[in-house]
């Protein structure tokens, strides 16, 4: 057994002052004197109950202190030993937020659809380090890679069309994820790269950006979204949302070319169904264990600690109330 903050335990000392506090005040109020001339009549009276029980509430407050304090102080115990298997994979997952992403070819539309796939991505890499680029006419970073699946998944379900310029830069996407990756220390890094359409924005073009992911050993898996041949898509109208069938136009020569340069993959999604099957094969190819670290499993035992003073302070209330009641 340890304690988390075994510094607390010089607060024990405060135990001890009040024992030699109550010892004091004992000594200074004794009883009064009596003379008498035998003391045969109470040799065998010995002492009675009373006087031997009316300790004991002290003693009781006492020890809920001295309990009270070894609880605070977290004791804790660390005798057995977990193995967790690390991923060590990097993944930044870059997301096309182009207005033609609100196409309803996927259910309810592409981007939610990608969204909610990604999202349960997530949940199933908790040893990864995760992190979201988002891109149209230009691209930022939605959310740094992190462990937090909390704030990521919050992050994620936060993505829309309308926060950049429209348009479809490619290249400056995957240039941004590289850019948040490239001086990671991880045995794998990844970039998922998903798109609905053609190049036509950026300073950065994509067979560019396919060769600077090379470079710092970044592998680019690429996923085309979108039906083949026409597609529903909203439109705004003088009378509302009018939808419209709109041609598919995706770029798969330009996505197959960036994933063979990086040693990745490409993959073609034409429905949720799908989509899901690629997110999942792509869980099953990014599973290079690399280190097996062990980890202590501690157990808190602050709670026997604080139930034994909850008792002692109980027993002391019952006694000092019920049992050992003074009169006015």
């Amino acid at each position: 057994m340890f304690f988390e903050y075994p510094r607390l335990l010089w607060l024990e000392i405060l135990p001890l002052l009040l024992i030699f506090h109550y010892v004091y005040l004992e000594w200074r109020q004794r009883a009064p004197h009596l003379r008498v001339s035998t003391i045969v009549p109470w040799q065998k009276s010995g002492k009675s109950v009373y006087s031997i029980l009316r300790h004991l509430p002290f003693l009781l407050r006492i020890f809920a202190l001295v309990m009270i304090i070894v609880a605070i102080a977290r004791p804790r115990s660390a005798g057995e030993m977990e193995r967790v298997d690390s991923e060590g994979i990097d993944i930044m997952l870059t997301m096309d937020v182009s207005t033609s992403m609100l196409a309803r070819d996927f259910t309810p539309d592409r981007l939610s659809a990608a969204k909610d796939i990604a999202i349960e991505f997530i949940a199933q890499r908790p040893y990864d380090r995760i992190g979201i680029v988002v891109f149209a006419g230009e691209s930022f970073t939605q959310c740094p890679m992190t462990t937090d699946r909390s704030t990521l998944i919050n992050l994620m379900k936060e993505v829309q069309t309308d926060l950049i310029e429209d348009g479809t830069a490619i290249g400056n996407g995957l240039a941004t994820a590289v850019a948040r990756m490239k001086d990671s220390d991880a045995k794998s890094r990844v970039v998922i790269l998903l798109t609905d359409g053609v190049n036509n924005a950026g300073e950065i073009t994509p067979q560019m950006a396919a060769q600077i992911a090379k470079t710092y050993g970044v592998r680019v898996y690429t996923i085309g979204v979108g039906a083949r041949g026409m597609a529903p898509y909203p439109v705004m109208t003088p009378w509302g949302v009018d939808i419209q069938k709109v041609q598919v136009e995706i770029d798969e020569d330009l996505l197959k070319e960036i994933a063979e340069t990086t040693g990745g993959q490409y993959f073609r999604a034409t429905d949720n169904t799908k989509l899901m099957e690629i997110y999942s094969e792509i869980n099953k190819m990014e599973k290079v264990r690399t280190t097996v670290d062990s980890f202590p499993v501690y157990r808190e035992l602050f709670g026997a600690y604080a139930i034994a003073a909850l008792a002692a302070l109980l027993l002391e209330f019952i006694l000092r109330v019920f049992v050992l009641r003074r009169l006015p």
